[in-house]
């Protein structure tokens, strides 16, 4: 059983420390525990129902009547608003609900039927991408577990991989060539495989490294495929070197490929950016420059 504070409450379901509190004692909605020192604690019931109390209050349940309803019909009210209601908030705090769950059956739900409405694009898009961005907070805030990381990620990782595959088109002989990788101790796969499928559903030819790849991996492989350009995150400061290091020695064993850097570390940094690097802030702007690219 995992255990929360009230500031972990507040990151995860996006109430005010102060209006859970007031929920608590105004109403007895949610009734922390309490350590042998009486320090108060939440339990995985009490996240639960805070969330559903959440979804139903911002659609239009007053608290005052929500007090009186048990907390089985909480859960069935929010369960039932979910599956009618479309707002990327509704379910992007659905999946939330369902990785602190553990609950592959509701993430496979929420995720498949925005797919079948719109497709896979856009589920990824819409959904997906500010649901890792808050996954993202809540990891960096420590307010979920590993468990909680590696089970959601997996999941997404899975859905990438069969639309990757079912991108088999072969690309134009004239195709411009991507190589995508992530250097050593770089945790951003998901971002980079997302782009491999954006990249072969757009006719480009691309060669995918994955992670924990060195430069001297990154210098034999562009030498056999040639790419045109070449893509990397980085989030993480870079082991033994400096960034500017990196990309300097980066950027001179590519020769003339572009290189497209994306991640905190190109922002965070003062650097000297060299001519054939192009910093892009964001999946935004890398889509966009994708664009240009194809046309």
């Amino acid at each position: 059983m995992s255990v929360y504070s009230i500031r972990d409450l507040e990151r995860l379901t996006g109430i005010k420390a102060h209006t859970i509190r007031m929920w608590e004692k105004r109403y007895r909605l949610i009734l922390p525990a309490r350590t042998d020192t009486n320090i108060r604690y939440y339990t995985d019931e009490n996240l639960r129902l805070l969330f559903n109390i959440a979804l139903l209050n911002r659609s239009g349940y007053k608290i005052s009547k929500l007090a009186k309803m048990p907390p089985e019909e909480i859960s069935a009210r929010a369960a039932e608003f979910t599956r009618r209601t479309e707002t990327t908030d509704t379910r992007i705090e659905a999946l939330t609900l369902a990785m602190l769950d553990l609950d592959e059956a509701a993430f496979e739900r929420i995720f498949l039927s925005y797919q079948w409405e719109h497709g896979f694009e856009p589920v990824m898009l819409d959904v997906i991408y500010p649901f890792l961005n808050r996954l993202n907070e809540l990891w960096l805030t420590r307010s979920i577990s590993l468990a909680h990381e590696k089970f959601v990620t997996q999941l997404i990782r899975r859905k990438l991989m069969v639309a990757i595959d079912s991108e088999m088109l072969k690309p134009e002989a004239d195709a411009k060539r991507f190589l995508l990788y992530l250097p050593e101790d770089e945790r951003q796969e998901l971002t980079l495989l997302f782009l491999f499928y954006l990249l072969r559903r757009r006719g480009f030819r691309v060669l995918y490294l994955g992670s924990g790849v060195s430069l001297s991996d990154l210098q034999e492989a562009s030498q056999s495929f040639r790419p045109d350009c070449v893509y990397t995150i980085l989030n993480n400061p870079i082991p033994r070197q400096s960034i500017q290091q990196y990309l300097e020695k980066a950027s001179e064993l590519l020769g003339n490929a572009s290189f497209w850097v994306s991640g905190m570390q190109v922002f965070v940094n003062n650097l000297d950016i060299p001519p054939n690097v192009r910093r892009l802030n964001g999946l935004a702007e890398t889509l966009q420059l994708m664009e240009e690219w194809k046309s």
